[in-house]
């Protein structure tokens, strides 16, 4: 399997660390974009730093720009490596592949090509599901999870069909985004009325530019919408595939992150049925999407749970 990027253009354009917008001083001396080809897909992301590897899985409909107020601080202790997933921002859309044991096996591929036997994960929103899947069918390469802001489906209770407003309002994508064709055909050309909706669902609101360096990429890519849903069409193998992880629980260390105006100790209460080392941290004054809302005080709460990994590592 080549894992080689010869041949593949460097990535320069809007998606990339050099085209991305309001990145903090000192970023681009950090950190840089390539494309790595595993054989199976061209995946685009964004490496930096030094020490141990740290995986960094962002949700949907976000990119690995999700994480840029993170990053600077950790490359100081580790080789932080921040991919766009399958189907998402710059790496490669094919038609098939949305289950989480296929995206979980994209990101094993990647860190094997770029030389991580072992390293430390942390996932949020849908980043939360592939990390659960990475820790659970890949236990020999996953040291320690960090997973923030989402219900998993096929481990977390299924909520009522009617349920309340504020349920439905944070909910009712999940259903909307598994249809088949009709939601693309509504979405595209109102992306930013759809997307500019879910986060809205932000408690402290997200700056313009950052909501439309993501809609500006869903709405300019011609497969970018068919990505984007297409982990939610897959939800059925996904949740078959978590029915039968739940029969070997983690075992490994597990963060679990919630804003206190999104999900609250949802993630921890979801983690607890499928692990046996679960911390847990509520944001205040927080909401979904807390990596952009609080950075500070999610970083001070992945340094502290990394940093046994950091010393031993």
């Amino acid at each position: 399997m080549s894992s080689s990027a010869a041949g593949l253009p460097t990535p320069e354009g809007p998606g990339s660390v050099l085209g991305a917008p309001n990145l903090a001083d000192g970023f681009t001396d950090v950190f840089t974009s390539r494309y790595v080809d595993t054989g199976e897909l061209c995946q685009h992301v964004v490496t930096g730093g030094d020490g141990a590897p740290l995986l960094l899985v962002h949700g949907w409909p976000e990119t690995w720009y999700a994480w840029r107020l993170l990053m600077l601080g950790p490359a100081r202790d580790f080789q932080v490596v921040a991919p766009d997933q399958r189907g998402c921002g710059l790496s490669g859309k094919p038609t098939g592949g949305y289950d989480t044991a296929t995206l979980a096996s994209d990101l094993v591929a990647l860190m094997d090509a770029l030389g991580h036997r072992r390293f430390a994960v942390v996932g949020h929103d849908t980043g939360m599901w592939i990390g659960y899947a990475l820790a659970a069918d890949h236990p020999d390469r996953v040291d320690r999870l960090a997973v923030a802001e989402a219900a998993m489906p096929g481990v977390s209770p299924s909520p009522p069909l009617f349920g309340t407003s504020a349920a439905n309002d944070r909910l009712w994508h999940f259903a909307f985004n598994r249809l088949a064709d009709v939601n693309e055909q509504l979405v595209r050309g109102r992306e930013e009325v759809y997307f500019g909706f879910q986060f809205a669902k932000a408690a402290n609101k997200l700056a313009g530019d950052t909501v439309s360096c993501y809609v500006d990429g869903l709405a300019t890519d011609p497969d970018a919408l068919r990505g984007s849903f297409a982990a939610y069409r897959a939800l059925d193998a996904t949740i078959e595939q978590n029915e039968r992880r739940k029969a070997r629980r983690l075992t490994l260390p597990v963060l679990t992150i919630g804003g206190a105006e999104g999900i609250g100790e949802g993630a921890a209460n979801t983690m607890r049925l499928t692990a046996d080392d679960v911390q847990s941290v509520v944001v205040s004054d927080c909401g979904h999407y807390c990596l952009e809302e609080a950075p500070n005080e999610i970083l001070a709460a992945l340094t502290g749970f990394l940093a046994p990994y950091r010393q031993s590592a």
